[in-house]
């Protein structure tokens, strides 16, 4: 990925500071990150680095306590509740560790619940098909596998076409065979799509299959470089 693609998302100088009685806690301090037009970005580091403090700062679901946070040209520093929400609403897809799936919905109407709110969806059956579930649209979460669930919550994430996928340790919670499922659907999504895509993980490994590894700890950046030789899912070993 070269590195002259367009910005689509940056942080400068951000920090995040939680009052825990009378400790502060610092969980990022004066970060910098940037997520270009098409570009895979892992950001990697242990738990407790402030991986998933940035996402969530990134993504609109938490706002910083210092520093400058920019979606192409509208700078979302000190955005109103309602501006954030529209920023996700229109632009974010989120996929987490855990599907946050409803139980009583089918994987269509799951990801149907996205597209009623976007303003130009995919149809829910594309966005399945996308993933390799068009077979079990009809399907409950409870008769889904856990790397099936995850590929609807994929898909949801997908469906209204944003420009930003944002997955928080997407295979956490999956064994090997079925966490590489997981990664090839988002490279899939990523390279077929566009959309500029982060995933945070612990893992070393999947970092190879970036174009661009920021590594935190202790709320830092420590190293961000560019990969020149991105590796494919099953090129992995992990």
């Amino acid at each position: 990925m070269a590195s002259k693609a367009r910005r689509v998302l940056s942080a400068q100088g951000v920090s995040k500071t939680y009052q825990m009685g009378d400790v502060e806690v610092h969980a990022l301090q004066d970060v910098d990150a940037v997520l270009r037009e098409g570009e895979f970005l892992v950001l990697l580091g242990a738990s407790g680095s402030g991986k998933s403090t940035l996402l969530n700062i990134l993504g609109g679901l938490d706002s910083a306590t210092s520093g400058q946070v920019q979606f192409r040209d509208t700078d979302l520093s000190g955005a109103s509740d309602y501006q954030l929400t529209q920023y996700r609403r229109k632009h974010v897809g989120f996929v987490f560790q855990f599907y946050n799936l409803i139980p009583s919905l089918t994987a269509k109407e799951n990801v149907a619940l996205v597209t009623e709110i976007a303003d130009d969806p995919m149809d829910p059956a594309e966005a399945l098909d996308l993933v390799g579930l068009g077979a079990r649209m009809d399907h409950f979460p409870a008769q889904l596998s856990g790397g099936e669930q995850q590929r609807v919550a994929i898909a949801r994430a997908v469906a209204k076409r944003p420009s930003i996928l944002l997955c928080d340790e997407p295979t956490g919670a999956l064994d090997f065979q079925t966490g590489l499922v997981v990664l090839k659907v988002i490279e899939r999504i990523n390279r077929e799509l566009g959309a500029a895509t982060a995933v945070i993980t612990h893992n070393a490994s999947i970092a190879e299959m970036a174009d661009h590894v920021i590594t935190l700890s202790d709320g830092r950046v420590t190293s961000d470089t560019m990969n020149t030789s991105r590796k494919a899912p099953e090129e992995l070993r992990w």
